[in-house]
């Protein structure tokens, strides 16, 4: 274990890392769970490899592709990883941690690419089961919102629920990321 502090704005963390060798982060949009999800990276002292899920398509992504860039800093290797994630998870040394960031873009590539999420969802199960290094996974938490008014949106609603109920019980450590401020739904930060 290790003791670390980190200052993100005005919100402090002082906590003790356990390293649990997976970590789920989740949170809505623009909740600070990426920048949780990199500070547990970050204070691991490991190579840190960072799988990027999504895909550019326009000026607006691409934007906030560098804000992620920028807010990380440099020390990381960046693998693009859209799709599938099990041959790099599987080449990983223990020696290293693995932030993947994040599993609702992950989850909806494969929705859009009309691919069998259940296929998809257990092939990144058993990867996250077989790799060596320690991984923290960052997801969306979009269970708090209204029934969505199409059959695309719920489709995924359901199908973003279920991956987070799969990804939280195959994680040693939970943590739910709200306006910031981490709290820990299972396992334990101290």
């Amino acid at each position: 274990m290790n003791d670390t502090q980190n200052k993100t704005g005005w919100i402090t963390w002082k906590v003790i890392i356990v390293s649990p060798d997976l970590t789920f982060v989740l949170g809505g949009a623009a909740s600070g769970k990426s920048a949780f999800a990199e500070h547990l990276v970050v204070s691991s002292g490991k190579k840190r490899v960072y799988l990027a899920t999504s895909q550019v398509f326009d000026d607006e992504m691409q934007d906030k592709v560098q804000r992620h860039i920028s807010q990380r800093g440099e020390g990381w290797e960046t693998v693009e990883a859209p799709f599938d994630l099990a041959p790099i998870l599987a080449n990983l040394p223990s020696t290293s941690v693995c932030l993947i960031d994040c599993a609702t873009m992950w989850l909806t590539n494969h929705l859009l690419a009309a691919n069998d999420l259940e296929q998809t969802q257990s092939a990144l199960l058993q990867s996250l089961r077989l790799c060596s290094a320690q991984v923290v996974i960052v997801s969306n938490e979009v269970g708090h919102g209204i029934v969505p008014d199409n059959a695309l949106s719920r489709r995924f609603r359901e199908a973003q629920g279920r991956l987070n109920i799969a990804l939280a019980a195959e994680a040693d450590l939970v943590v739910q990321v709200t306006a910031g401020l981490p709290l820990v739904l299972k396992g334990r930060l101290d």
